[in-house]
């Protein structure tokens, strides 16, 4: 699950948010290929866009980054750093640190991901870059009232045990087969590949639990609707037929409610977990997104041209 592509051209830098926070920036491809931002969900890291990474690399410049608290992004001292500010003011301070004046880029967010591209929704320095946009798998209100990772019928009482059950302080600690299978059941299609299953828990586990708890605590009371609506660039929606975590009502709702929709994909089978379940089909639909909405003077340079 490397995310760096053989032969790509590669490197990393810190990006500094207003409140300081120092975020791990990956850009991996040529200089002045069509952008792609990649932005990535609660519990994962820049690992989890690897098979992205390595597919659109080829032809353009795709920017990942580890949110506060994940990955090689340091972890905040206190819960008060985690906000839904926070990911509009760190995706902005990646956009500025690789993205040149006046240069667009296809924004792709997943799960948290998409919440920080609905939270950076009404600031300039997201719509100005923002050439178009992938909402994968996510939503912008009532996250734990609407899952289903509890088989439970909806009300009261599975919203307060969901909310325990995300927002647990316990440690995750290794990946067993026991942890796959929780994992399995919570978060991905029942018929995902053992490989891709592993691959997400050693990125789960791997997420800090200070991270993970801080990140719950927002998502309990998140309510992103009015980002939606401000959302006006061309917006696709992406979602797991199977998704426990952010049903497909979240995504419908999404579509409903966009400015400027492109269009809902429900991915038959798949679970919450769509770019590592389904990489062909969301590296397809990114970059579909980037021919169509990014205009560039690039040219490929093929082997041996």
């Amino acid at each position: 699950m490397s995310p760096r592509p053989a032969a790509v051209p590669y490197r990393e830098l810190a990006a500094v948010s207003a409140d300081g926070s120092r975020l791990h920036v990956e850009v991996h491809g040529a200089e002045g290929a069509p952008a792609i931002v990649l932005s990535h969900g609660w519990t994962c890291s820049t690992r989890f866009w690897a098979a992205q990474i390595a597919d659109l690399a080829r032809d353009h410049r795709v920017i990942a980054y580890d949110q506060r608290g994940h990955g090689a992004s340091p972890v905040p001292a206190t819960y008060a750093a985690y906000s839904t500010r926070a990911l509009a003011d760190d995706l902005e301070a990646v956009a500025a640190a690789t993205l040149a004046p006046g240069e667009q880029a296809v924004f792709a967010g997943h799960s948290l991901g998409g919440m920080t591209l609905m939270a950076a929704a009404e600031r300039p320095g997201f719509r100005e870059r923002a050439a178009a946009v992938l909402l994968c798998s996510t939503g912008p209100a009532d996250l734990v009232a609407e899952a289903t990772v509890l088989p439970l019928r909806p009300g009261k009482a599975r919203t307060w045990l969901t909310a325990k059950v995300l927002g647990a302080r316990a440690p995750l600690g290794p990946v067993t087969g026991l942890s796959r299978k929780i994992l399995k059941y919570g978060t991905m299609g029942p018929g995902s590949a053992p490989d891709r299953v592993d691959a997400c828990a050693r990125i789960v586990h791997a997420c800090p639990r200070r991270t993970r708890i801080g990140w719950a605590k927002v998502l309990e009371t998140l309510d992103l609707r009015a980002g939606v609506r401000a959302l006006t660039m061309p917006t696709a929606v992406l979602v797991g037929a199977a998704d426990r975590l952010t049903p497909p009502a979240h995504a419908r709702a999404l579509a409903e409610a966009l400015p400027h929709p492109l269009g809902l994909t429900e991915l038959t089978g798949q679970g919450h977990m769509t770019p590592i379940e389904a990489p062909e089909a969301v590296t397809a639909r990114i970059r579909e997104l980037a021919a169509t909405y990014i205009t560039t003077g690039y040219t490929q340079v093929k082997e041996g041209a």
